[in-house]
């Protein structure tokens, strides 16, 4: 990874993601988890603390060092352990049925094989289990779809690859989970552009 990569862009996230008025949706998206937990894109904790009674243990999937490092005082600091399991949600180094639920927060804007990524999920996860997400994405209003599309390739380029016009709980549903609960709005504090969120679970 370049300076870029592993020194700017995780303190750019820390400041746009981990701001305090997140830590609702987050505890909310985090609700529907029990048991063992994988995370992709733990970045650098910010659901350290989000996570409810019933989660028993956190697998975290995070490429970059940089982003980890950051989030090493919030992993110390939680009651569940959790460990640093792997570095590419597109290829899970975990046996099949080995999670009873995932977590994935604003991280499937930037995985570059959406469909490989949501597919090892499925075979990490029981059967039954839960996929709880947290995400933006493709706006309802075409007239900010169009502004996303527009902004898209400056915010890959500045964002790690971050794409603005994924539906991701459409991208979700043909990739095999059912999406059970979904609400989808917009972000208070945010250019629209930006703040088309979704925040629901989804079985398998």
């Amino acid at each position: 990874m370049g300076i870029y990569s592993e020194h700017v862009l995780p303190r750019i996230i820390t400041k746009t993601c981990g701001m305090p008025g997140m830590n609702k949706l987050r505890r909310q998206a985090c609700a529907p988890l029990t048991g063992e937990v994988v995370e992709i894109g733990f970045g650098s904790g910010f659901n350290v603390g989000q996570y409810p009674a019933a989660v028993t243990r956190v697998s975290a999937v995070e490429p970059s060092d940089g982003g980890w490092r950051l989030g090493t005082k919030r992993v110390a600091t939680s009651n569940i352990p959790i460990e640093r399991a792997g570095l590419d949600g597109q290829r899970l180094p975990f046996d099949d049925n080995s999670f009873d639920s995932a977590l994935s927060t604003f991280t499937m804007c930037t995985i570059p094989d959406l469909p490989a990524a949501l597919a090892e999920l499925r075979r990490v996860v029981k059967p039954g289990g839960v996929l709880a997400f947290l995400e933006h994405g493709r706006a309802p209003e075409a007239g900010v779809r169009r502004w996303q599309r527009r902004l898209e390739p400056v915010q890959k380029k500045l964002g790690g690859g971050c794409h603005l016009t994924r539906d991701i709980p459409e991208m979700i549903g043909e990739s095999g989970w059912e999406v059970v609960d979904l609400d989808s709005f917009y972000a208070e504090a945010a250019p629209k552009p930006f703040a088309a969120f979704s925040l629901g679970w989804a079985r398998n």
